[in-house]
């Protein structure tokens, strides 16, 4: 399995998504829900016969919906295609109760939809708008930004915009991210070395990061409190950090990945939380505070503080706080092909290995009481 995504529309229950990439049987979706309470993890599986997965998202409007990019073979050919589909009514929000033996027979998912790639290439991956109501969705195919608008509730997606990229050499996009600021006007993507910004209205590059990595350009973030901050990751092992007013210098680098980082995610809440994955097998989650939202420690008003207090709250916040590795997560013997927050509880993520090992994790106690008081 290498497809992971939290339900983003489901803010009360903890709920992944997982796909599989079978090549012997159907394949699978396995809905995993993890009651928190008891720390039991309840899973409900959808068959997606259409395909091997390669990437999953949620709607961030309706609980139900989902999109994949799967292959699909024909005449010899391997094509990577994307749907959006619909889950079981009763499967939708996320249910505690384990299912019956009876009920647990496998269901199928719904098929709402086709992004039609036939004229595009193959499909990398599939972006919901971020604070949208599950109408917009762009897919990167090949060389080409699809902005699709789904209608009559999702069951048709019309192409509204395109873009494509120009240029010598194979370019093809492996990666991107929908900025959740500037109205949702603004996307990011990856292609082999490079990083790019784009505005959604007019399909237009507005910034470009050339060799932002040595080697391919994995995986993206953007800041979810810093709208012109971003995080990218790739094959020459490193995560860096970027302010996309000025892209000639990253304005942090992370190096301490063996392989390849397949996977850089920011956590929703507290921005200096950021989890990678990576075929070295490791997860590792990091405190980036000087580049955070908060780089100087919580700020206390002025007010409830006494004389003495005060001056020493002085000295306290001009010293930024210390960027450091909080935690090294060595459960996987397997790549580490996706790590996700769940939309639900900030402290906690879960983080998925090629052999199809998901395991979820928690934010050191110490650590969150730390960011908290």
């Amino acid at each position: 399995a290498r497809a992971l995504t939290p339900q983003t529309a489901e803010t009360d229950a903890i709920r992944f998504l997982v796909g599989t990439q079978s090549l012997r049987y159907d394949n699978q979706i396995h809905i995993i829900d993890f009651d928190d309470e008891n720390n039991i993890i309840n899973k409900n599986v959808l068959l997606h016969q259409v395909g091997e997965i390669w990437h999953i998202t949620t709607s961030p409007a309706d609980k139900g919906v989902l999109a994949t990019c799967y292959n699909k073979t024909s005449d010899t050919k391997v094509m990577t295609c994307a749907a959006v589909w619909r889950m079981p009514k009763e499967l939708e929000s996320g249910s505690h109760e384990s299912p019956d033996d009876s009920s647990s027979n496998t269901q199928t998912l719904e098929l709402l939809c086709h992004l039609d790639n036939t004229a595009y290439g193959n499909m990398a991956c599939v972006m919901w708008e971020p604070m949208g109501d599950g109408k917009k969705i762009i897919s990167l195919a090949d060389n080409n930004i699809l902005l699709w608008d789904l209608q009559e509730s999702s069951a048709k997606a019309v192409l509204s915009s395109s873009a494509a990229l120009e240029g010598k050499g194979q370019l093809k996009f492996t990666s991107g991210r929908w900025s959740p600021h500037h109205n949702c006007s603004q996307i990011a993507t990856a292609n082999d070395t490079t990083v790019r910004g784009w505005d959604t209205r007019s399909m237009r590059q507005i910034y470009c990061i050339e060799n932002a990595h040595g080697q391919l350009v994995r995986d993206l973030d953007f800041n979810p409190n810093k709208q012109y901050y971003l995080a990218s990751c790739g094959d020459d092992c490193k995560v860096k950090f970027w302010d996309t007013r000025n892209v000639t210098e990253p304005v942090k680098t992370l190096e301490e990945h063996s392989h390849w980082v397949w996977n850089v995610r920011y956590n929703h809440s507290h921005d200096q939380l950021i989890l990678t994955g990576s075929s070295d097998s490791r997860v590792i989650l990091s405190n980036m505070v000087s580049i955070s939202s908060e780089p100087f420690g919580h700020m206390v008003d002025d007010d409830e503080l006494s004389d003495q207090e005060d001056q020493h709250q002085e000295e306290k916040i001009k010293e930024p706080l210390q960027d450091s590795v909080i935690a090294t997560y060595e459960e996987h013997e397997d790549s580490v092909y996706a790590v996700e927050w769940s939309s639900a509880d900030p402290w906690l993520f879960a983080s998925l290995s090629y052999d199809g090992r998901l395991v979820i994790n928690r934010v050191p106690r110490a650590l969150k009481y730390h960011i908290l008081l």
